[in-house]
């Protein structure tokens, strides 16, 4: 525990004291970066200085900052390369599907800049993809045939609804 001020000695001239003790005992000596300069020293104020510091320490890209709306453009960019070291089509049609949700789930509730971005077209990547592994020599794997989903009237009748095309009728009891 630090001692208290004695009265009548001024803070400055107190603080100077407990530094020169201190120097005596040597409890400076040996500290981590004696002799080095100050990180940062002569540079311009940054004033994101420790969100740059964190990034760079934890060895994240500093894509991880952007926006969403930038960080969804910047991954469509990626993904014809993303898609071509992937072995399936189906692996291709799951990573642009992902993709789409997350663009689709952003244009619901936009946040950030309003950066115009539009779904990716699947079957134009997958197209791509294949076209790819022909000419590299690969086999591309067989089609995955995408069957509609059989639904009865009732589903067909709850979906108008959802989009509000339709009302329910009202019930009656007997």
């Amino acid at each position: 525990m630090t001692e208290r001020k004695p009265l009548g000695m001024t803070f400055e001239s107190w603080i100077d004291r407990q530094i020169r003790v201190a120097q005596e005992r040597g409890d400076f000596n040996d500290l981590e970066g004696t002799g080095k300069p100050l990180p940062g020293a002569g540079q311009p104020h940054d004033e994101l200085w420790w969100v740059k510091g964190y990034v760079e320490r934890e060895g994240l890209s500093r894509e991880a900052l952007l926006p969403t709306p930038l960080q969804l453009r910047k991954e469509i960019e990626r993904l014809p390369e993303t898609a071509r070291e992937l072995p399936t089509e189906q692996a291709v049609r799951d990573v642009a599907d992902d993709l789409n949700r997350r663009i689709v789930a952003w244009l619901r509730t936009p946040s950030g800049p309003q950066v115009p971005i539009a779904t990716v077209r699947v079957d134009d990547l997958v197209a791509r993809w294949r076209d790819d592994r022909a000419t590299t020599g690969r086999t591309p794997t067989p089609p995955v045939q995408n069957r509609p989903v059989e639904r009865d009237g009732r589903w067909r009748r709850f979906t108008r609804y959802l989009r509000g095309t339709t009302r329910f009728p009202a019930r009656t009891r007997p």
